[in-house]
Order: structure tokens, then sequence, then C-alpha cells
């Protein structure tokens, strides 16, 4: 069997979205790029497609036109240790048109979704104290871009 990769279909943003993610994520380059010829739906040139790698893990962006959108349903989880880097990660994701919504998650200006998660937050949320695993649900529920330090005092009461 060969290896599992991930396409994600863009409307003419493929190499620009390429481009936006290999410069967040260190151990990260674009590969191969296929380009559209004479008679496609986008100017000759332009990408057709765009192999990129971010951290390791194969991604293909594709430029398949208008007809199919990312949502929800699909996400990419990224995890964090301290504030600052999770800050500074959804700052660079949600700028130029990105979406802040609840409980983490956030849409890029591609409007690709992604969950910005502290490694934390199994502890607070599942903890041995029920009472404040609550009080850290409620606290989350209440955020949109999650706080390490509300949610650990959430915790603790």
């Amino acid at each position: 069997m060969g290896s599992i990769g991930t396409c994600l279909w863009f409307d003419g943003k493929a190499e620009e979205a390429a481009n936006f993610y290999v410069g967040l994520f260190e151990n990260s380059k674009v590969g191969e790029v296929a380009r559209w010829g004479e008679g496609g739906p986008y100017p000759a040139g332009t990408a057709l497609t765009v192999q990129f790698e971010l951290e390791g893990r194969s991604f293909r962006g594709l430029n398949g036109g208008p007809d199919f959108t990312f949502n929800e349903a699909i996400s990419f989880e990224l995890f964090f240790d301290t504030q600052e880097e999770l800050d500074a990660t959804w700052d660079a994701l949600t700028a130029d048109g990105g979406q802040e919504s609840q409980c983490g998650w956030l849409k890029d200006r591609f409007g690709v979704s992604w969950q910005l998660i502290p490694n934390m937050l199994p502890s607070v949320l599942g903890g041995p104290d029920p009472a404040g695993a609550a009080r850290a649900m409620q606290a989350m529920l209440g955020m949109q871009k999650l706080d390490i330090a509300a949610l650990q005092a959430a915790y603790d009461g």
C-alpha cells in the first residue's frame, strides 16, 4: 500500500496557501509545482497542484475552482506548551481575513479550519477533580482563543 497524504482543494490560491503554511512551520518546504497549460480554467502558468511538507507531513494543494469549499468537519490540530507560542500562531492564522471561532478553533484566510490546543488541556478537562474539570470546561466554552492560565485557574478553583 502507498503512503497517505492530504489534498486541499483551493480556488486559485493553492500556491499562496502552501507558501503561507511553509512560512509558519519549521521543517517545512514547498516541493513540486505542476502548472496549468493553455485551455484550463486558470491562466496558463497558474499552479494546478502544489506539493508541500509541513513538519514532515505531506500535503498537496489543488487549484480546483470554486465548486468545493472547506468546512469545520475537518481541521488541523496544533499543540502548544506556552501561551506565547499559541498566541503567535493564532495571530498568524487569523491575520488577513482569518476568522476566530469557539474553543480554540479558527479558520485561516483560505478557509482551512485549525484547532490550537494547549498541551495541558486534557489535564484540566479530564483531571481527577470533577468539579475542577467542570469549571475548566465552562471556562473553555466561553473562550475563542484558549487561555492556558485562565483554564488552569478555573480548574484550580
